[in-house]
């Protein structure tokens, strides 16, 4: 009679079991967090829709007025990762060659040789990515979604991991040049960062008057190494999905095709960056499998910059998030 209550007992345990090994890779992202949160008061959402990103293997645009903290906190989070870094800042003069590298001739073998330019790195941040002009974002396209860049006929790919992290300034238009769609597309997140409230603008002053470094990142530390990163992006791929929850994000992306104030729906590509997403929320959360509150709270994040809101509504004071917020709320959550 024990050995079959024991033996019941270890089945039970062993059906909820999880599938994936997600203790470690929960403790070092909530290890990453605090190590921001050394620096950053408050902008939780963004750090974790960053880290939802560099384990979904995606890129992320940033868009805040000035002075929120866009891009200390994206370099705060390349400092808690082992791997290259590079930042580029966008000007109006910036050229194509300047990002990617140029050929130059060498006298002692009468050669060309190709000098990499700054995005040869794990960890790309790109300030104020809409300050230069079409020539030079274009210049992003190949290296962001095929993470290769062909020079001189030659294939140079990217090494792993990589992040492109950009930011920009949706407020001052002067000086600056719109984001094309596709461009805009191969943004796995736009993060709209707001102003912090009395609290945090309160505790920002009090850690500032307090802290004597002079570059505030010397007191975050690495945490993860690239090795790391790669083996907790292959869990993350590896997470469950159900059957109807892979419908309800088709229903989600089909549906802003057929909203009557969208100009512009999304693409299937938004389909599967909202899949990738969701798995990492999910992972982020020590789970390995997906639920719909994960696929909602990816929602916002991955369509915002997809889809476009016809010019009627808009003038209206209409916005894309609010138009997801009704996408979600129309749509029967599966169960």
């Amino acid at each position: 009679m024990e050995n079959t209550e024991t033996s019941t007992a270890e089945n039970i345990n062993n059906e909820f079991q999880p599938r994936l090994e997600m203790k470690e890779l929960q403790q070092n992202m909530e290890a990453v967090k605090a190590e921001i949160g050394k620096v950053i008061i408050g902008q939780e959402s963004m750090v974790e829709h960053l880290l939802a990103a560099l384990l979904s293997h995606g890129h992320v645009l940033i868009e805040g007025v000035p002075g929120v903290a866009k891009t200390l906190t994206a370099k705060l989070l390349a400092r808690t990762v082992d791997v290259d870094f590079s930042r580029i800042q966008f000007t109006p003069d910036l050229m194509p060659s300047d990002i990617l590298g140029t050929s130059i001739f060498n006298v002692k073998n009468a050669e060309f040789e190709f000098k990499k330019g700054p995005v040869f790195s794990s960890f790309i941040l790109i300030d104020e990515i809409n300050r230069s002009p079409a020539k030079t974002q274009a210049a992003l396209f190949e290296v962001m979604e095929e993470r290769q860049i062909t020079m001189d006929g030659i294939q140079y790919d990217m090494q792993e991991p990589f992040l492109v992290v950009a930011t920009q300034n949706p407020v001052e238009h002067e000086g600056t040049y719109r984001l094309p769609e596709a461009q805009l597309d191969r943004f796995l997140f736009k993060i709209n960062v707001g102003y912090p409230d009395l609290k945090q603008e309160t505790e920002i002053i009090k850690k500032q008057h307090e802290n004597r470094l002079d570059d505030k990142s010397d007191a975050v530390q690495k945490i993860i190494t690239a090795q790391q990163l790669r083996a907790y992006q292959a869990i993350v791929r590896n997470i469950l999905v159900e059957p109807q929850l892979l419908e309800y994000i088709a229903k989600i992306t089909v549906s802003t095709r057929e909203n009557q104030f969208l100009y512009l729906g999304a693409s299937p590509r938004a389909s599967l960056a909202l899949l990738a997403a969701s798995k990492s929320f999910a992972a982020l959360r020590a789970r390995d499998f997906v639920t719909p509150e994960d696929i909602k709270e990816a929602s916002f994040a991955v369509l915002r910059h997809r889809i476009m809101v016809s010019p009627e509504r808009e003038m209206e004071g209409l916005t894309a998030d609010e138009i997801i917020r009704q996408i979600l709320e129309t749509i029967e959550i599966p169960r």
